[in-house]
């Protein structure tokens, strides 16, 4: 470990904001200053929901302005990253045909279905080992076969790709993002282009893979002069935010669960391999790649998204509250209500949850929570009992014991939820960084360029300069009732 200071920008894109961060590494320590943020979320154009991908590359360069008045020469790299499955196709000048879609547009609508028509669902989870999902990149690209946008298209780049090559001028398809597509084959870690053949998706849209931590070149001189940035490297990262977040865990040994809360709650386990299994199928668990060569066995829960989703449609309403608040009157109403299952198909699009949860909790014959209070805390304790099934699977799938879930992100900050997971899951709950997507980006930055030595020593660094919160479980039988009722058919 040196003792010298080093400086890194961290670029970390959310389905909600964006935000432009100064990492700074010195005498074995990370402190992180957020020194842009901005948003982000899906625009309507007529023919669907996208991302305003030149509204976030303005965004991206505002930031690094920012970060160059107060780096300067002393900048030593840029990493970035964002959330999985979405795309740019690019023709042949390498020119943004549209704005990428949005992975909740309905255009996937019956395109799982559509797939297994042509191959079984069994045989594209035993060829790439991902978690079923509509919106995954395979779905959105069946939906896209035979348009005139995929004629046109050249290359595809996932979200962090695009905006790597508009910072660098170097194509590739970095491997942890590639890894959420469903279009790769996790055991060679190349595209499986006869299974996407088969659906009539060009396989020349595919780029060279590249493992995180790969320099992808330097600033380009023009970005460089636009934003005042030095012409640093730009380093492929762990560019899927998940794999970032996993890296920058705290953890002191390798059997624990992680759970990267936020929009989504992503929950699994480090493998050092693919576990691609008729159990995991049934589970639905997903086999990711890791910015040290494992694999991240997981699986995608819609987590703070509902009650995101819900706070807004307060908000129209003209009933505005702060997460806190919500929080607060979650605390206070009645424990063990009713439940719904996060993950259900009807929660997925934006607008009106508050009504699809009153109406799931009607078709499930139970009693509709009314008010703030009980629909948040609704929320809240579905959530924690998801993550007790998901964990009760990942043990069984890898026969290893976690007694410690640590929690990064957005979500580590709600305390009522972190106090839920522990007292339902019996383990015990480490919440935090809130932060641990741009430590990890910057940590494989930070290997990169040889200013750590190994993840180990990068993980060691978190632990030092962070201070997280622990949750003590209480008794797990309280939750036994609601587990059962979550767990039975009339739930499900």
């Amino acid at each position: 470990m040196t003792s010298e200071t080093y400086n890194y920008l961290t670029i970390d894109l959310g389905a909600e904001s964006g935000r432009v961060i100064l990492g700074t590494l010195q005498n074995g320590r990370l402190a992180l200053d957020e020194i842009h943020r901005f948003t982000n979320g899906p625009v309507r154009q007529d023919d669907g929901l996208h991302w305003d991908v030149q509204h976030l590359w303005r965004e991206i360069k505002n930031g690094m302005r920012i970060a160059s008045a107060q780096a300067g020469p002393h900048l030593s790299s840029i990493g970035l990253d964002t959330w999985g499955v979405d795309f740019g196709l690019l023709d042949e000048r390498d020119q943004l045909l549209a704005d990428p879609f949005h992975y909740r547009d309905s255009r996937t609508n019956g395109m799982m279905e559509k797939a297994f028509a042509v191959v079984s669902r069994d045989e594209i989870y035993r060829r790439t080992g991902i978690q079923f999902m509509q919106f995954n990149t395979l779905y959105q690209l069946i939906a896209m076969a035979g348009s005139p946008q995929m004629a046109a298209a050249r290359s595809l780049l996932f979200m962090p790709d695009l905006f790597n090559f508009w910072l660098s001028g170097v194509k590739a398809n970095e491997y942890t993002i590639a890894s959420t597509s469903q279009c790769l084959n996790p055991f060679t870690r190349s595209w499986d282009l006869d299974l996407l053949d088969r659906f009539g998706i060009p396989g020349r849209i595919f780029g060279r893979i590249l493992p995180p931590g790969s320099i992808l070149g330097n600033l380009l001189p023009a970005v460089a002069a636009e934003t005042g940035c030095p012409p640093v490297p730009v380093v492929a990262v762990g560019s899927h935010d998940t794999a970032s977040a996993v890296a920058g865990v705290p953890a002191s040994s390798e059997d624990f669960i992680y759970l990267s809360s936020g929009t989504w709650s992503l929950m699994g386990m480090e493998t050092p391999g693919p576990m691609v299994t008729p159990a995991s199928l049934a589970h639905n668990i997903t086999n990711e790649g890791g910015v040290n060569g494992a694999i991240r066995l997981l699986k995608d829960i819609m987590g703070m998204w509902l009650l995101q989703e819900c706070r807004a449609e307060w908000a129209q309403a003209g009933q505005k509250y702060s997460y806190d608040q919500l929080t607060a009157l979650a605390a206070d109403a009645p424990a063990f209500g009713p439940i719904v299952q996060p993950n259900e198909n009807v929660f997925l699009a934006p607008g009106a949850m508050v009504q699809r949860i009153e109406q799931f909790c009607r078709q499930t014959g139970q009693s509709v929570p009314a008010g703030q209070g009980q629909i948040s805390r609704c929320i809240l304790e579905s959530l924690a009992l998801e993550y007790r099934r998901v964990a009760t699977q990942l043990q069984h799938l890898t026969g290893r014991t976690a007694n410690t879930i640590h929690i990064v992100g957005g979500g580590s900050r709600n305390g009522l939820l972190n106090q839920f997971t522990a007292d339902c899951t019996g383990k015990v709950v480490v919440a935090g960084p809130v932060e641990a997507t741009a430590a990890g980006n910057i940590l494989v930055q930070a290997i990169t360029l040889g200013h750590v030595t190994s993840l180990q020593e990068g993980r060691e660094i978190i632990r030092t300069s962070f201070s997280p919160q622990v949750f003590q479980p209480g008794d797990p039988s309280a939750w036994h009732e609601a587990y059962q009722r979550f767990t039975t058919e009339e739930v499900l």
